[in-house]
C-alpha cells in the first residue's frame, strides 16, 4: 500500500488584505422586526460570504433607513418594554416598544441586531458597522450602498 503522509491540508484563515467590506442598504419600511434583525445580523457576522470564518469579521457595513416604519406582531407595541438602569437604588427606567418608536426608533432595530450578535469583542466590534436612520436619508451616499431586497 502506498500512503502518502503528512498530506493534511491546512484551514482557510482569512487574512486582513482579502477582507473586503461592502457597503448594504436595507429599508425597514414595511418589515416586521425580528426578520429584519436577523437578515442584518446575517451580513453583519458575513455568513452569506463564501470566505466566512466564526471569529472574524468579514461582513459588511449596513445602512438601515426608514426605520420608524418597521412591524410587529401581536400586542408588542404596548407589552414589549426595554429596560435600563442607572445603578442607583430605584434607577429601573421602562420604556414601551410604541414609545421607544417615537422618541429612538434607532435603537430599536440596533437592540434586535445586539441580541443576535456574539456578545464578546467580535460582537461589540459588529455592532459599529450598523448604522440605523429613522427616515428615510442617510449621510453615506459617498460609499455607495447596495440595496438588498
Amino acid at each position: 500500500m502506498n500512503v502518502e503522509r503528512n498530506t493534511v491540508e491546512k484551514t482557510y484563515y482569512p487574512k486582513a488584505n482579502e477582507l473586503k467590506q461592502d457597503w448594504v442598504l436595507v429599508d425597514a419600511n414595511d418589515q416586521y422586526l425580528g426578520r429584519l434583525a436577523t437578515k442584518i445580523a446575517y451580513l453583519l457576522l458575513g455568513k452569506h460570504k463564501p470566505n466566512f470564518t466564526p471569529g472574524v469579521e468579514v461582513g459588511d457595513f449596513v445602512v438601515v433607513v426608514n426605520a420608524e416604519q418597521i412591524r410587529v406582531t401581536g400586542n408588542k407595541l404596548t407589552e414589549k418594554f426595554y429596560y435600563r438602569h442607572s445603578n442607583y437604588p430605584g434607577g429601573l427606567k421602562a420604556i414601551s416598544l410604541k414609545q421607544q418608536l417615537i422618541e429612538h426608533p434607532d435603537r430599536v432595530i440596533r437592540s434586535a441586531v445586539w441580541g443576535m450578535l456574539p456578545h464578546n469583542r467580535l460582537g461589540r466590534q459588529l455592532i459599529k458597522n450598523l448604522k440605523v436612520y429613522a427616515g428615510p436619508n442617510h449621510p453615506h451616499e459617498a460609499q455607495k450602498p447596495k440595496p438588498v431586497a
